[in-house]
């Protein structure tokens, strides 16, 4: 489920606003980075222990050679600006699938109010028309998520869960017998043509409404059309390949470059010995988790703590499409004047006791606060010039 957090930082006051965040498990960093960070620290601390007390004083001394090589060509590796760069377009792709699914409430509307009729046929076109389209999203969930393929794994699920009817499972099969290719579409194809058979029922009263309709499921045909490419066309795997090794090859250099090697050696910048590299775990849990980050983002709608709730998305879309269409279908409560009929608008609405302290003034231009005094108001007079001084200056320009 999406870990959503805004409530606890709606004002940032006091010492840190996200201190509050810091000790959640759900979607935390922590839950995603122990795995990785036990076993670094396995691997360093087999190290330490060995330079320590199992190594003999010849196999110490190459042991600090190899150190000192890891630290330094290990800092030749430009991880900073690969992974940043690569995080970055991660989750600005995150961003841009968010945005890009399909929601059927504006169908709904345009279809609850084009479509007349309070007939028993008028409700079914209604209804079957937003049927079809919460099909054709289906379908393209079942095709990127796991999560709703898991749900429905085949047709038959479909039938039985409503949003199919068995001669239109059997159209598919045809469909499907002949050609390969995604049929997501289908199901508005068949809702495009009931709009064709309302308009010439005269249940739709113009053509533009029809046309309304029809550019509308064209735009939720595109949103679906947009999910299925960005499940076929992922970041370039060269790219994704470069980021993991950069990032693990770095913290394997790490493990020999971050020793603390014995003061007595006088080796440079060792000359203090700690048993616990404390910022070399610190930078592995802030790159490490980093990198995390994108692999938990790069496809949204997987089983990850942060990972759309596609589940919750088919539910609602359909609910809330046959509310509109059906149960709210030429529904609006009764025309009254409202509170403020006779002042045409208020002056001022009303704050509670706990939002008075948020009463602001209207905002003002930035000259608001200049003042002209009124000598300074006064306009210039305009200059005349004569008829032959405005000859003779227009020919000396001429001849210019």
């Amino acid at each position: 489920m999406t870990v959503t957090y805004t409530s606890h930082v709606a004002t940032c006051s006091g010492f840190g606003c996200f201190w509050k965040l810091l000790f959640r498990w759900k979607g935390s960093i922590y839950k995603l980075v122990w795995p990785e960070l036990l076993a670094y620290s396995c691997m360093y601390f087999a190290c330490n222990l060995s330079y320590r007390f199992a190594l003999s004083d010849e196999q110490k001394r190459l042991f600090e050679k190899v150190s000192v090589f890891c630290q330094y060509f290990s800092d030749f590796i430009p991880l900073s600006f690969v992974l940043g760069f690569y995080v970055s377009i991660v989750v600005q792709r995150w961003w841009e699938q968010y945005m890009s699914l399909p929601w059927p409430d504006s169908l709904a509307l345009f279809v609850s109010t084009s479509i007349h009729g309070l007939d028993e046929r008028s409700r079914l076109m209604r209804r079957t028309v937003m049927r079809y389209v919460n099909l054709t999203e289906i379908i393209t969930f079942i095709m990127i998520s796991p999560t709703v393929k898991k749900r429905f794994p085949t047709l038959e699920h479909l039938v039985e869960a409503g949003f199919m009817t068995a001669n239109e499972q059997k159209i598919f099969d045809d469909l499907n017998a002949k050609t390969s290719h995604p049929k997501y579409w289908m199901p508005l194809v068949w809702a495009g043509s009931i709009i064709a058979r309302a308009r010439k029922e005269g249940r739709i009263r113009d053509d533009f409404a029809v046309k309304t309709i029809l550019d509308e499921i064209n735009r939720f045909r595109g949103l679906c059309g947009g999910l299925l490419s960005y499940d076929w066309i992922s970041i370039p795997l060269v790219y994704t390949q470069v980021v993991t090794l950069a990032t693990y090859s770095f913290f394997l250099a790490t493990i020999m470059g971050r020793q603390f090697l014995d003061p007595s050696q006088k080796i440079a910048k060792h000359e203090v010995d700690f048993y616990v590299p404390i910022f070399t775990l610190l930078q592995f849990f802030f790159y490490m988790g980093w990198l995390k980050v994108a692999e938990s983002l790069v496809n949204p709608f997987g089983e990850d703590d942060d990972d759309f709730e596609i589940n919750w998305l088919v539910d609602r879309n359909l609910q809330v499409s046959f509310l509109i269409v059906d149960e709210m279908h030429s529904e609006h409560p009764e025309l009254i004047q409202d509170l403020y009929w006779d002042e045409v608008f208020p002056q001022e609405l009303p704050y509670t006791i706990a939002s008075e302290q948020f009463r602001r003034e209207p905002p003002q231009g930035s000259t608001a606060n200049i003042e002209v005094s009124e000598q300074d108001q006064e306009f210039l007079p305009i200059l005349e010039e004569d008829d032959e001084d405005i000859r003779e200056s227009m020919s000396g320009i001429n001849v210019t």
